[in-house]
């Protein structure tokens, strides 16, 4: 038996080429049908000093790039390389910037009924594609629901404290072993790939990880 191909995703969900990236990997993940992997997705804060409530995006592209109109290039980039990838980016429509704790605990929970990659996804998707705000409840909860949480448990569970240390802890773990740009996928615990890599390139690195696991193949 094949050894599973252990693929860490360290990566936030308001990262627009961390949205890029995860397709990316699935599309690598179909290329390589005769290795079996394992995606692990791992908390990171892109942007650590957004407090709980979030803040409004023209604060955030204000602060964080000069302006909203000093950002429409790279948003015109992003777009584009989304599209190829069969997403869709609405910069135009978001109109917040969450704190994104909340998020991974959603990404957290639903890991406990392997449903991880599905919260992500649809996190990602109300985000980048909706514009929903992701430091509204009801938005989270609902998201929960999507993937099969039960709202109730988890509308309960995000007005406690419940793993918020955890979460925190994790990522910022993340940024004291050096990784101080996402997407990152880690194969194996060998190999470590930054950045939204293309899916012959993340390919590679899962056949790379495989033959050095389980030896070479004939």
């Amino acid at each position: 038996m094949t050894q599973p191909v252990r693929i860490d995703v360290v990566s936030d969900v308001v990262c627009p080429w961390c949205f890029i990236g995860k397709k990316r990997l699935e599309q690598a993940i179909a290329m390589q049908p005769g290795i079996p992997v394992e995606v692990h997705y791992r908390p990171y804060f892109l942007n650590d000093w957004i407090p709980r409530e979030g803040i409004s995006r023209v604060d955030y592209l204000t602060t964080k790039f000069g302006g909203v109109d000093r950002y429409k290039e790279i948003a015109g980039r992003v777009q584009a390389a989304a599209a190829a990838e069969g997403l869709v980016y609405d910069a135009d429509n978001i109109k917040s910037q969450p704190n994104t704790t909340d998020a991974h605990r959603l990404i957290r929970w639903a890991g406990g009924i392997g449903k991880a990659a599905a919260m992500k996804q649809r996190l990602m998707d109300l985000y980048f594609t909706e514009g929903a705000d992701l430091t509204n409840k009801a938005v989270l909860v609902q998201a929960a629901a999507d993937v099969g949480l039960d709202p109730e448990d988890i509308r309960a569970a995000l007005d406690s404290d419940q793993d918020v240390e955890a979460v925190t802890q994790e990522a910022e773990s993340a940024k004291e072993a050096g990784i101080h740009g996402v997407p990152m996928f880690i194969f194996g615990g060998r190999f470590a790939v930054s950045g939204a890599q293309s899916p012959e390139y993340l390919a590679e690195a899962i056949a790379r990880t495989a033959q050095a696991e389980n030896g070479p193949t004939d």
